[in-house]
This record gives structure tokens, sequence and C-alpha cells, in this order.
């Protein structure tokens, strides 16, 4: 996103909703926002418009397939790191009965995005921060968020 200016925020309806939008902070960690915007469309397509299932369920060979697929960003990692967080997703809301639940459930911000950061892969203190916000969750302003947050090296 172009600086100072935040996001839509969204109700997530289903589990696919987070993981749509926790996709987009996993491939703009490191990255352009342009550039994800850009291929947002075929990333889509090429992640069954982020019905959970069908990303949980793809294997080895899927993701390397889309190692070799131009509609995305090809790196490895994080297209390995979508399924897995997709299982996690799946995983979580089964033990909390909704991921809302699992999200609620920390004492703090701060307690819930250390949960996330080990939870999941790909996600640094700005993309759950980023998450946290579209999908509607209660974050801090982001003035505290940046004096809060983990110094940057």
């Amino acid at each position: 996103m172009p600086a100072g200016v935040a996001p839509d925020q969204i109700v997530p309806e289903k589990l696919d909703d987070y993981l749509e939008i926790q996709t987009k902070a996993v491939f703009q960690s490191g990255m352009s926002w342009k550039v994800v915007e850009a291929k947002w469309p075929t990333i889509r397509e090429a992640f069954h418009d982020f019905q959970i299932g069908a990303v949980a369920s793809m294997d080895e060979s899927a993701v390397d397939a889309l190692t070799d697929d131009k509609r995305v960003i090809r790196n490895r990692r994080k297209l390995q790191a979508i399924t897995d967080n997709a299982r996690k997703m799946i995983e979580l809301e089964d033990e909390f009965g909704s991921f809302q639940k699992y999200l609620r459930s920390h004492d703090s911000f701060w307690d819930l995005v250390g949960d996330l950061r080990k939870q999941f892969k790909f996600m640094g203190e700005m993309g759950c921060y980023y998450w946290l916000w579209v999908v509607g969750e209660d974050v801090p302003d982001h003035e505290t968020f940046e004096a809060e947050r983990t110094p940057r090296k």
C-alpha cells in the first residue's frame, strides 16, 4: 500500500477470507505491494480462489508446478508457506471452534502477534498487523504499533 493509505477492511465470512488476506501479507513481505497487487488475480486463480480445503490439499508437486507458473510470484518458500498456513488455519479452527475465537484467545495484541509468528510461516510483525487490521481485529493505531514493535536492524 502507498505510504499513509490504510488498506480496506473486510468482515471475514469464512476461513478462506482469512487465508486470502494472510497470503497477501506473506507475498508483500519484502516485496513491492504493487507487484503483489498486479499479480493478485492470477495468484487467486493459482490458489483455487483461496478455498482453504483445496489449498491445504496441495501437495509438493502442486507447489513445484507453481514455481514454474509465471502467473504467480515464484518464491518456492512462500508458495509452500501458503499451503502450510492453510493446514495450520484449519487445525486452529478445529481446536478453538472458529478461527476468530483463536485470534481472540490471546491476552494482548502483542501476545497474539507472537503466537501468529510461531504458528504461521512468513508472518512478521508488520504482516500480522496488516492481516489483523484488514480482517477487523483490534490493533493499536499505526503510530503506537511502530513505537512498540521490535526495532529493525
